[in-house]
């Protein structure tokens, strides 16, 4: 038996590592240009996009396609968002 690590790209990456990767590399401005979704661009923050993004499927779903299509340098793949 071959035990192989999940097909799953997003796998172990969770929303909120998600929208933080995309806002250190976009911003919240360039974000809502490419989602237009309010919690992107009125009044933005992490809390506020978690909840919404949490309750809409169609809006995490536009989400995890922009990460998945965003070029990230191969050593900050696997890195950690920064702690407050």
């Amino acid at each position: 038996m071959s035990s192989t690590g999940s097909q799953d790209p997003l796998h172990g990456v969770t929303l909120k590592m998600m929208l933080t990767r995309l806002e250190e590399k976009y911003g919240w401005e360039e974000r809502g240009h490419r989602i237009n979704i309010n919690c992107f661009t009125n009044d933005p923050s992490i809390k506020s996009s978690l909840k919404f993004l949490r309750r809409t499927p169609w809006a995490r779903e536009k989400v995890e396609t922009l990460y998945l299509q965003t070029s990230w340098a191969a050593s900050n793949i696997w890195k950690s968002p920064a702690k407050p």
